[in-house]
């Protein structure tokens, strides 16, 4: 199973978290690879990190592993120029490179996560799916959805937290050379997501139990994706919680099912 994060060392904690969580729940050979950057005032995912991370998987498959791949020159060969002063750090659009890097572009498929998505359960049958000319299958974006459409009426804007690669289709269809081209050229709310959203043509669907973006995981819940939250009571407000800042996940959004990986992420967490 090949899987994908991409960022900075401030996303360590996150993937820490979020790999623990893949191997309390899948204990067949995971293949991670983190993309990262040397930029400006980026700081790089660490090789310490990268070397605890890897001997962490190994505990649980021999053949399993982590890998840091340097995709500074790829990165400033073609900047997303209008995109880089967003909301977000340049690490976010780094997904849109994978084309460009041969030991990602030669696999079959890539399971893209962000950093702040858990598992709740075995990936097998999402990672799985067929892909039959499809470039990429994700799930509704709760938000977005509802004002974003590209083939209108279909509801098809997809949250790109989580992403399930077809590189063979991707790399035929220049998918990802589109969506930098995109981003190159003019600036975009939440850029990366955008981008590839107009550049998809083959998408799947998939059920929303893959990617749930709530606050709170429901019964059937596969990948919990901690991403940020509209709030309107008392007042309007954007709700951040990450899956290691334990206190908040406790005190605000009341979940406790995730306390054996969060302990297991206090106990480690001074290894990155």
């Amino acid at each position: 199973m090949n899987i994908l994060y991409c960022g900075d060392q401030g996303i360590s904690r996150g993937v820490l978290v979020s790999i623990l969580s893949l191997l309390k729940h899948n204990r067949k050979e995971l293949d991670i690879y983190i993309l990262t950057i040397n930029y400006e005032d980026t700081k790089p995912f660490t090789e310490k990190s990268t070397a605890f991370l890897d001997s962490l998987v190994k505990k649980t498959n021999s053949k399993s592993f982590v890998k840091r791949i340097d995709a500074t020159k790829v990165f400033v060969e073609n900047l997303p120029k209008k995109n880089m002063k967003s909301y977000f750090t340049p690490c976010s659009m780094l997904r849109l490179y994978i084309d460009k890097i041969p030991e990602i572009a030669e696999l079959d498929r890539v399971l893209y996560l962000d950093y702040d998505v858990v598992c709740r359960d075995d990936l097998t049958e999402f990672y799985n799916t067929d892909l039959t000319d499809v470039e990429a299958a994700g799930v509704l974006d709760i938000y977005g959805k509802n004002f974003y459409h590209y083939n209108f009426p279909k509801t098809d804007y997809m949250n790109s937290g989580v992403m399930l690669f077809n590189m063979e289709e991707c790399l035929k269809s220049g998918m990802f050379e589109k969506a930098v081209a995109k981003c190159m050229k003019r600036w975009m709310m939440l850029a990366d997501q955008a981008a590839l959203n107009k550049s998809i043509k083959k998408r799947k669907l998939m059920p929303r139990k893959y990617n749930e973006q709530g606050e709170r995981p429901r019964e059937d819940t596969v990948l919990h994706h901690f991403s940020n939250n509209f709030k309107f009571w008392p007042y309007f407000r954007v709700q951040k919680v990450k899956p290691f800042e334990i206190e908040k996940i406790h005190k605000i959004l009341k979940i406790t099912e995730y306390d054996d990986i969060l302990m297991k992420y206090e106990e480690l967490k001074g290894n990155l």
